[in-house]
């Protein structure tokens, strides 16, 4: 897949992966840049992008093949104020942006500014409640939006069959930024198969659809901007996420730390 790392953006290593230190405003341009550019080229295939957080670079230093995926990815933005940090304490005669491109703000940003350009989405992920409520704000919120397509598919792991269906619909779509919400890191790995099927920016947008949908409460954004969101969300679902947070913010400060030649 087309590598966008090395000529669009300051690129830094954290816990071994390749991280495009920018920020909120440029992460969106880059974005419709490269869909624009895809659809200028009719390109065979896509580009992939991942917003990684600590969870994510957690999971790629225990798993050697997500690992692997993010390094060859087309472009990974932090996140989470951890990679951020993390990153400037690695990196200190580097200039790099102090704030983070949040997965809720990229789509926001793209969509919003993608107007301009009759920019065409695509909504893959979640569930069908979840994915009417998100088409509905998107629709109040930036009249004119191009939603050109939304499923939401099944929990279990899908056929060859349905996923050869599902990405001819995306492909007769023309859609040119597929947004991809279904948890890390299988959104990871739709987003890099996608990109490898269809010739659009493929986003592994993490819980965007349900936070702008409106079926989840995000933090506070003094705890966003203070690296605090992840207690916020652990206190909202602590069945679900204690284990992410207490084992993976642990891995992510040793993988971030560890010394890599």
């Amino acid at each position: 897949m087309t590598d966008l790392h090395d000529s669009t953006a300051t690129t830094v290593h954290c816990a071994g992966v390749p991280i495009a230190a920018t920020t909120r405003s440029a992460a969106a341009e880059l974005v419709i840049q490269a869909a624009l550019d895809l659809s200028d080229l009719r390109a065979p295939r896509g580009m992939d992008v991942h917003l990684c957080n600590a969870y994510t670079l957690a999971l790629a230093d225990d798993q050697a093949p997500l690992h692997d995926l993010l390094c060859a990815a087309s472009l990974n933005f932090p996140d989470g104020m951890s990679v951020v940090w993390a990153n400037l304490l690695r990196h200190p005669d580097a200039e790099l942006p102090r704030e983070r491109v949040y997965g809720p703000d990229l789509f926001l940003d793209v969509i919003d500014q993608g107007r301009g350009d009759d920019l065409r989405h695509f909504l893959l992920g979640s569930t069908p409640e979840v994915v009417d409520a998100l088409q509905t704000q998107l629709h109040a919120r930036f009249p004119g939006v191009q939603v050109v397509g939304a499923e939401s598919p099944p929990f279990r792991s899908p056929t060859p069959f349905e996923l050869a269906e599902q990405d001819a619909r995306i492909r007769a779509s023309r859609a040119q930024v597929v947004w991809v919400g279904l948890g890390t890191p299988k959104q990871d790995w739709e987003s890099a198969r996608l990109a490898a099927s269809v010739p659009a920016v493929c986003v592994a947008v993490g819980a965007a659809f349900d936070f702008v949908a409106g079926t989840k409460a995000q933090a506070p954004e003094w705890m966003q901007h203070n690296g605090l969101e992840w207690a916020y969300r652990l206190g909202s679902e602590p069945r679900r996420l204690w284990k992410r947070y207490l084992f993976g913010n642990a891995r992510f400060v040793w993988a971030a730390a560890r010394p890599r030649h």
